[in-house]
């Protein structure tokens, strides 16, 4: 086994700090994009925006994450991990005032910066997480998906109360999720002390090729690609579904909110439940199977739509804390687990942005939600059976004696 070299060390300091530290990145890597869609009616009308043009304030952070995910595990070698992540917050921050200048382009300029500066951090808490706390990658994973899902619902709940107190309106709303990266920024400050050097041994990346020729680099990226493209197709359209399904609009919206609260429920029990397990095989394919029963419910008893909305939420929100723990536990050291995240979350949200856009295309070529749904609901079949592989309990670069339970490739 390869020693670990300078940058794989957990740092000196309090490790509690350095877990706020993390929780509070945490908080800014959904919020600042969550809190937009409650605003889109005011934004729509004051910038004489059509429906495409607004579309793209979702789709656009998606396409972001792809790209600059490809980068955050080159630049965190160059820098060090607590620079790059300290550079992301700074970049959302940023991006939050360039998005409130109130013109179109700084609108579509700032959302570009803040999914920039949110894919950097999405790629390296992973890392840091399998580099600082190896022991806890579970349950710190579950820790601060929690976090980003409680702040991502608050966002989005007070977004319209806050544009009501300012004639400013969205800009005003939008304006205060500022708060959230100037704290994470004062948190983070302390572990600029602890700056990781580079190591001269994954200074140009030699893991990174590897990793794209891996089966079980593509397997933990599937699966975290799949639950994406099915969570951002339920947030994008969920209410519109709703609506033609016969639910008014407040009842609509009411739904749209707690899918995203039970997307968080599985953070509160899931990584207790994984850490007795031998593997994560049985947690990543009911993951899958719940997310399938509720696409499939919504298709053929639209009535039910609470119960379908659960399930909808406890699958999806299961699978990005499976798909992100995955990341750690597959990678055999902090380096790999940097490459491995960047590449699961470039093809994750790629695969992803093109959600949203394919799902309306169907329904506005059909004139129904059910043929979109049942792709979605195929998808997380193909995700259930990539779950039994990818949660074998074995890392990249691994081979182990006994055969697993379902046949996997020879290579690895």
């Amino acid at each position: 086994m390869t020693s670990l070299s300078v940058s794989s060390k957990r740092p000196s300091g309090k490790p509690l700090l350095l877990i706020a530290g993390i929780l509070c990145i945490a908080t800014a890597l959904r919020a600042p994009v969550t809190g937009v869609p409650p605003l889109i009616g005011m934004i729509r009308e004051q910038l004489a925006l059509n429906s495409t043009a607004a579309g793209m304030l979702i789709t656009l952070p998606l396409l972001a994450f792809a790209v600059v995910s490809l980068f955050a595990a080159g630049l965190a070698r160059r820098h060090g991990l607590e620079r790059t992540l300290f550079a992301a917050l700074l970049l959302i921050a940023g991006g939050i005032v360039v998005r409130t200048l109130g013109s179109a382009w700084s609108l579509y300029l700032g959302t570009a910066v803040i999914g920039s500066g949110i894919a950097i951090g999405n790629v390296l808490l992973p890392s840091l997480l399998k580099r600082d706390f190896p022991q806890r990658v579970a349950g710190l994973t579950s820790a601060y998906v929690l976090t980003m899902s409680v702040a991502a619902g608050v966002a989005s709940a007070i977004a319209i109360p806050l544009a009501g107190l300012s004639d400013a309106t969205w800009r005003f709303s939008t304006g205060c999720l500022l708060l959230i990266p100037a704290v994470g920024v004062l948190l983070w400050l302390p572990q600029l002390r602890n700056h990781t050097a580079p190591a001269a041994s994954t200074a140009h990346a030699p893991h990174g090729g590897r990793l794209w020729r891996s089966p079980l680099a593509w397997q933990v990226t599937l699966y975290l690609g799949i639950n994406s493209f099915v969570f951002y197709v339920g947030v994008s359209w969920l209410p519109a579904i709703l609506r033609e399904a016969g639910y008014t609009a407040e009842r609509a919206g009411t739904l749209h909110g707690l899918l995203q609260l039970m997307s968080a429920v599985p953070a509160l029990f899931l990584a207790p439940v994984v850490r007795r397990m031998k593997d994560q095989r049985a947690a990543a394919f009911a993951s899958a199977a719940a997310s399938f029963v509720a696409l499939a419910g919504l298709i053929v008893a639209p009535g039910w739509a609470t119960l379908w909305i659960v399930l909808l939420g406890l699958g999806t929100g299961g699978g990005i804390i499976l798909g992100l723990a995955f990341v750690g536990l597959r990678a055999s050291h902090a380096q790999q687990a940097a490459a491995l995240s960047g590449m699961a979350q470039c093809v994750g949200y790629l695969f992803a942005a093109t959600g949203p856009t394919l799902m309306g295309a169907l329904h506005d070529a059909l004139g129904g939600w059910g043929v979109a749904l049942g792709v979605c609901a195929a998808l997380c079949v193909a995700m259930a059976v990539t779950g039994l592989y990818a949660g074998r309990s074995i890392q990249i670069g691994q081979y182990r004696g006994s055969a697993p339970a379902v046949a996997a490739p020879s290579r690895r």
